[in-house]
């Protein structure tokens, strides 16, 4: 089974990833299981595909081993698709969850909920060190609440209902979040590529 290492250090997330990616042979491990420092990469690029790239090419070529990575994050219609690839320190380098709930909220306040539609991103990608690369993009469409509903995920999960569902990601089990959500699409087609790929030679 080939070795693919994730830009991530989140469990969670390299399990999901893993559950797509051993159906081609390949097991994920973390950068800190492949022994690579621990500096994060700084992400400069002003959309998710430039800054999922990013992560993987950094990583690929420090590593010499395919290289997963995703970046995402919240587009707001109202707000011009803000916080978008700030959405991690969208209130600033101390941010927290709350911070930056707290901030989205006051810039809300007071739109109606017809203008409150938005969409959770991820684009994944997976390099190779042949110079393959593979960007897969999932989105999942909703709107923001006006306060808070649930207290599961993270993030700004407790103010996103996606459409046709009648939880937030916030009152969603994993496995419920899972099938809706834009890290689940873009997996799906990162297995699309994948499939297609397959008969390829060895990596």
């Amino acid at each position: 089974m080939k070795t693919i290492i994730a830009a991530s250090r989140n469990a969670h997330k390299i399990k999901e990833i893993e559950t797509i990616t051993a159906k081609f042979g390949m097991r994920v491990i973390s950068r800190d299981e492949a022994g690579l420092p621990p500096e994060e990469i700084e992400e400069t690029g002003a959309t998710f595909e430039e800054n999922s790239l990013l992560k993987a090419r950094t990583i690929c070529a420090l590593s010499g081993q395919p290289t997963i990575a995703d970046d995402s994050g919240l587009m707001v219609d109202y707000l011009d698709g803000a916080p978008g690839v700030y959405s991690a320190r969208f209130a600033g380098e101390d941010q927290n969850d709350r911070r930056n709930n707290e901030k989205l909220l006051k810039l809300l306040d007071g739109v109606p909920q017809e203008q409150r539609t938005a969409k959770f991103v991820s684009v994944v990608s997976l390099v190779f060190p042949d110079g393959e690369e593979l960007v897969a993009r999932g989105e999942c469409p909703g709107h923001m609440l006006t306060e808070y509903h649930g207290t599961g995920g993270f993030g700004y999960d407790p103010l996103f209902l996606p459409d046709g569902c009648e939880k937030t990601f916030a009152e969603m089990n994993a496995e419920e979040k899972n099938a809706v959500s834009h890290r689940a699409r873009a997996l799906a087609v990162l297995e699309e590529l994948l499939q297609a790929r397959k008969p390829q030679a060895d990596m």
